[in-house]
């Protein structure tokens, strides 16, 4: 577990971060020794194109990829699609649905903020193109470029997490929908961040259960600054579910800038790697 691994399946470009374009981003995994990456923004696959004509252009490998955001339990929860056909019907029906309940939480999110003192919020919603979808994070840096918080991680403890003021929730898709979307453009479905969701252990072998019954093949064993416990439990569960095993930073550039690229370990020999079945 100690050699670096030179693969990262959970990379995000501009098209859902807004902080680096596709040859930034490319540039970076680059220089941090990747030679295989996933671009898998948030329920969009809009920056898949120019993230494969920067990754040619550094000699990348790139696997085409998307992050569905999911209801299961009255949690959000969020499946990677790899290796995906971008353009297969389902996907792209299932991704416009998603980018419609996007674009109305981006305003509630905005009418919050309103009341709590930004005047400006639901105007800045409203002049966003349509074609570049607001997340949370970009809400953080508005509050950070506001001098309201001092960085994303205190934009979302204070404001934009579950249960804070200016929190909105939603009801996504089913998991077995994006499952579903997924495998129908030809697809290998993940978990991503398992060990990062807000519950018990019990309740997270029931979201695996469920995920793998759902047609689910994958789960990432690490992700982001994941420490060797962590791993050791991602391990552990993949084992448990016969789940083929993924890795990546979830990184999203500066608005992120604790999660670095080229950093994770590589994948040990006794799990199934997720890019095998790929291959």
């Amino acid at each position: 577990m100690t050699r670096p691994s030179t693969v990262d399946l959970h990379l995000h470009t501009q098209a859902s971060d807004g902080s680096m374009t596709a040859q930034e981003l490319m540039q970076a995994a680059a220089e941090a020794g990747l030679r295989t990456v996933a671009v898998t923004d948030h329920d969009t696959v809009a920056g898949l194109e120019a993230a494969a004509t920067a990754a040619r252009s550094h000699g990348i490998e790139l696997v085409a990829g998307v992050e569905l955001s999911v209801s299961w339990q009255r949690r959000t929860l969020h499946i990677v699609g790899l290796d995906i056909d971008p353009d297969a019907d389902a996907l792209r029906e299932g991704l416009e649905r998603l980018q419609a309940q996007r674009r109305e939480r981006a305003r509630a999110i905005a009418i919050k903020l309103e009341k709590l003192g930004d005047t400006g919020a639901v105007r800045w919603v409203e002049a966003t193109p349509d074609n570049r979808q607001l997340t949370r994070s970009h809400f953080a840096m508005r509050l950070v470029e506001a001098g309201v918080c001092p960085d994303a991680k205190r934009a979302f403890k204070r404001y934009l997490a579950p249960g804070k003021s200016a929190y909105v929730a939603t009801q996504w898709p089913t998991m077995e929908e994006a499952i579903g979307w997924i495998t129908a453009a030809g697809g290998t479905a993940v978990v991503a961040h398992p060990l990062k969701y807000p519950m018990t252990r019990s309740w997270r072998h029931r979201m695996l259960a469920a995920f793998r019954d759902s047609g689910g093949s994958a789960m990432e064993v690490c992700s982001g600054n994941s420490d060797a416990e962590a791993i050791r439990t991602g391990i552990d569960d993949a084992e448990s579910f016969g789940l083929r095993a993924s890795l990546g930073s979830d990184f999203h550039g500066s608005s992120q800038p604790w999660i670095k690229l080229g950093r994770l370990p590589a994948l040990p020999e006794n799990l199934r790697p997720v890019l095998d079945r790929m291959r």
